[in-house]
């Protein structure tokens, strides 16, 4: 989430540590589903790997630079401890200076500290006019009723059901996302979105996640995919077919937010009895989180390999198509249905390891 996280924190009045908590299984979730992704299409592709002699060694690099690790840890445990942003953020500078000394190659000269303090000084200054620019729309949007009016249209369209609300404001997101950083695409978002779904009784932190993710994925939605152009633009690829790539690659990331608003225990948090405002958020159970993980890995891997045609050896357009449908049947949010997709995921991707199996069994 980067700096998002800290105006989540500021704009909600939620804890730092539960936004960075609640963060944690959706990202782990959504890059464990695009590397199956890359896995399966490079399984498809008979791609191989880098050999292992020619990777560097992990031990090498900590011990050498793995003390820089120190202020990053630091950090966290200063916010986790709820000490005010700016004076963590201060701490940390100092810790940086000081634990980079420990080594030769990492010590830094006083010119070194003064580039660092300057690049740092330039990095904010992009965010802190992405944030006065914002505050104008946002300013704008209150004065004129545009974000009433648009949570309005999107309770209407929704005619009462939670599902289609969630669609629409995941379009709504999308849309005022496009072309903007993570800070204000989520700015925007969480004044303009996020309240149609606070009217539908949604927690805070939920419709804030919520809209903050589909917000980003304008970033690889094409027509207006600015991340993907830009990976384009180093790869000398073509931008659009990037763009759909992008997309496809990150179709999980559409799936997980809805996971997460009918099972908060993704989010890590407990939100049963609380209002739509509340900030205090509870831990949920480790049974909870623990089912609510396994349901979803198992869905995202469905998914992936029915996306990819591919587990072990190819899959079948029909095998595709029931892959994708279990997928989403094992992450919805019911007893009945989480069993029949994973029974049905069982089968099709069982089946299809055997007759990978088979056909790697020499011939008798």
């Amino acid at each position: 989430m980067g700096a998002s996280a800290f105006i989540m924190a500021e704009t909600t009045g939620i804890n730092y540590g539960v936004i960075a908590l609640a963060a944690v299984l959706p990202a782990i979730l959504y890059y464990f589903a695009v590397i199956l992704q890359v896995h399966y299409r490079a399984g498809k592709r008979d791609l191989k790997g880098i050999p292992r002699a020619d990777l560097p060694r992990v031990k090498e690099v900590l011990i050498e630079r793995g003390h820089l690790l120190l202020p990053i840890i630091g950090l966290i445990v200063m916010l986790f401890m709820n000490m005010p942003i700016p004076r963590a953020a201060i701490f940390t500078i100092f810790l940086t200076i000081i634990v980079a000394t420990l080594r030769k190659s990492t010590r830094m000269s006083f010119r070194d500290i003064f580039d660092a303090m300057a690049n740092g000084a330039q990095q904010a200054l992009s965010v802190m006019i992405a944030c006065a620019v914002v505050g104008i729309i946002i300013g704008v949007v209150s004065l004129t009723g545009f974000g009433a009016v648009l949570t309005s249209a999107i309770a209407s369209i929704g005619a009462g059901s939670l599902f289609l609300t969630l669609f629409f404001t995941m379009i709504a997101s999308m849309v005022l996302g496009m072309g903007l950083p993570s800070i204000p695409a989520y700015i925007i978002t969480a004044t303009m979105a996020a309240p149609a779904l606070a009217e539908f009784g949604v927690p805070v932190l939920l419709a804030h996640m919520f809209v903050f993710y589909f917000g980003i994925f304008a970033n690889v939605t094409p027509p207006v995919a600015l991340a993907a152009f830009a990976g384009a633009g180093v790869s000398g690829g073509d931008p659009m077919r990037t763009g759909f790539q992008a997309l496809k690659l990150s179709i999980a990331g559409f799936l997980i937010p809805f996971i997460f608003i009918y099972e908060p225990a993704l989010l890590m948090v407990d939100i049963e009895g609380l209002a739509a405002n509340a900030r205090e958020y509870p831990l949920a159970s480790v049974f909870d989180i623990i089912i609510v993980v396994i349901t979803t890995v198992i869905g995202l891997t469905a998914l992936s390999a029915g996306l990819e045609g591919f587990f072990k050896t190819h899959l079948g357009a029909i095998s595709r198509f029931v892959l994708i449908a279990a997928a989403v049947l094992s992450v919805a949010p019911e007893t009945f249905t989480d069993i029949s997709g994973i029974i049905i995921i069982a089968v099709v991707l069982g089946f299809n390891y055997f007759k990978w199996k088979n056909k790697e069994l020499p011939a008798t």
